[in-house]
């Protein structure tokens, strides 16, 4: 209750994004695959941005 109003991090949010991500991109593996390669470059995209805030 207490981290109700904590604001989060843009690593954090960064994280979150990439988890979604990652999870519509195997949702979309077993339905349509060049959707889901799609995805999966997007979420490649947030996580070098990730990797460029943790330098």
């Amino acid at each position: 209750m207490f981290g109700l109003f904590k604001k989060k991090s843009p690593l954090e949010k960064l994280q979150k994004k990439y988890e979604q991500l990652q999870k519509e991109a195997f949702d979309l593996s077993k339905v349509d695959r060049t959707k889901s390669d799609q995805k999966i470059a997007e979420a490649e995209a947030v996580l070098k941005e990730m990797e460029k805030l943790q330098k």
